[in-house]
């Protein structure tokens, strides 16, 4: 692993096949790594590293991009499926669209909610629900932080849909959830 430099910064951003072979960059925050003519959406500079091998890549357990195919070889069905569960456990909190985690997981938005279904049994959205809600109950029951608090860090739009969800999922409102762990 070495620095990232200004000319191998540029070539990311102009995702440059000159570049191609000279170095691979992995992505801190999906944990997947490309060549530098990989048309996926720009990472952030911070969360990039750079690598001389795809085998050095790997051996820093970076995973191969499906889009790019930075070891020429396809990633399986599975490998796949293991790299969308990483990105949605990283990056539940955000705002995560269908197609922003397609962008994050290197593919189709289509395709990989196909694949993802076809391989789990679920939808990648409803996986992130599950993980948003499994996260809330923690919360829940570890401190006092306000409701739409919980609700905002695991990523729900509106504490009014949270609370929705919550309830849906567990039988009781997170406040109800909340005082009966208490209680208990």
């Amino acid at each position: 692993m070495a620095k990232l430099t200004a000319a191998q910064w540029q070539a990311i951003q102009q995702n440059s096949p000159q570049a191609d072979g000279q170095f691979f960059y992995g992505v801190t925050s999906t944990g997947i790594f490309c060549r530098p003519s990989c048309h996926s959406r720009l990472p952030r500079r911070d969360h990039i590293q750079s690598f001389k091998t795809a085998t050095a890549a790997m051996a820093a357990e970076f995973r191969p991009c499906k889009r790019c195919r930075p070891t020429g070889l396809a990633v399986t069905p599975v490998e796949w499926v293991t790299e969308i569960d990483t990105i949605i456990a990283t990056h539940y909190g955000e705002k995560l669209t269908l197609t922003e985690l397609a962008q994050l997981a290197h593919g189709d938005p289509y395709y990989l909610h196909h694949v993802y279904r076809q391989q789990t049994g679920q939808t990648p959205l409803a996986a992130l629900k599950q993980v948003r809600l499994q996260r809330a109950q923690q919360l829940l029951v570890q401190g006092e932080l306000p409701i739409k608090t919980v609700a905002e860090r695991c990523g729900f739009q509106t504490s009014a849909y949270f609370s929705t969800s919550f309830k849906q999922a567990y039988g009781q409102t997170p406040r109800e959830y909340r005082q009966n762990y208490r209680d208990s």
